[in-house]
């Protein structure tokens, strides 16, 4: 397991980690969210020493992170690590190497990833040669060539298209399901919501939300109401108990009490037209996101 405890980083006047504290299970996806300049990057710098926390510490497994247990860490980082003008195989070699595995060793389990990624007819190339996405790839590779028991990568879906998303989300469950601890971050919440059984949210270097995402989701007062409906948009404001999410022709989201009279919501679309259908729903991880990061 990875854990922080009371992490704390500061650059100058900016706190970028205030007294951090979270765990990364091992068997399961963590997915590490917050708004742009939050802290995410530093702890997962911190987690490989390129930070020097100055209060707090890292630790895996209960014991405090050393080069051993870093030369068993995956990390893919949100800006290019690899070396362009450098061939994809032969850097990925290199890379193995520094994490002191035999040259036979990388070789197979370079090979074996790029075949698994599409990317075997393309091992000779510079990877500048290749587009951003098979660059991610390539990236990615970098990270598992030493067959990690922690992966830790940073924005992995960026500027992927959709089928890559989807074959790079089911190889991180799969890593996961095999026992590898998979911490990552993302914008894309609507993924990090399909993929993670754990999320953390982190806003100006504080941990203001971690937990199973399920129990999360479960232990909002609020609960949320789809409905679709054909005719006129209902006038809502009649009901007291009701805030609008999202309203828009046919469509509306709205936000309710545990205990609202579900039988005036769906009276009130009834009087405008009708109703095709009703969800009443615990909130969305993107719902959860706002509500933590606005308290």
């Amino acid at each position: 397991m990875l854990a922080f405890d009371s992490a704390a980083k500061r650059f100058g006047p900016v706190a970028a980690l205030d007294g951090c504290t979270f765990e990364a299970r091992p068997g399961r996806i963590t997915g590490f969210l917050g708004p742009n300049g939050a802290g995410k990057t530093t702890a997962m710098r911190a987690v490989f020493g390129l930070v020097r926390l100055d209060a707090g510490a890292v630790s895996w497994r209960g014991a405090p992170v050393t080069g051993v247990e870093r030369a068993r860490f995956g990390y893919m980082p949100e800006e290019r690590g690899l070396y362009p003008r450098m061939r994809v195989r032969e850097q990925l070699l290199y890379l193995g190497q520094l994490c002191g595995r035999t040259d036979s060793d990388v070789g197979q389990i370079a090979d074996r990833w790029l075949e698994r990624l599409g990317l075997a007819d393309r091992a000779t190339d510079r990877l500048d040669a290749l587009s951003h996405g098979n660059q991610q790839r390539v990236q990615l590779i970098a990270a598992l060539v030493n067959e990690p028991d922690l992966l830790v990568l940073d924005e992995p879906f960026s500027g992927l298209d959709p089928i890559a998303m989807a074959a790079m989300a089911d190889l991180l469950a799969e890593l996961a399901a095999a026992g590898a601890t998979v911490l990552f971050s993302s914008h894309q919440l609507d993924l990090v919501e399909e993929l993670c059984e754990d999320v953390v949210i982190i806003d100006h270097g504080r941990i203001v939300l971690a937990g199973d995402l399920t129990d999360l989701r479960a232990a909002v007062p609020q609960r949320f109401v789809d409905i679709r409906y054909r005719g006129l948009a209902p006038d809502w404001s009649r009901l007291a108990t009701v805030q609008v999410v999202e309203a828009k022709d046919g469509h509306a989201r709205l936000q309710v009490d545990r205990d609202a009279d579900l039988a005036a919501v769906v009276a009130a679309a009834r009087s405008s037209g009708d109703v095709v259908s009703f969800a009443y729903q615990p909130p969305t991880l993107s719902e959860l996101f706002r509500q933590a990061v606005a308290a």
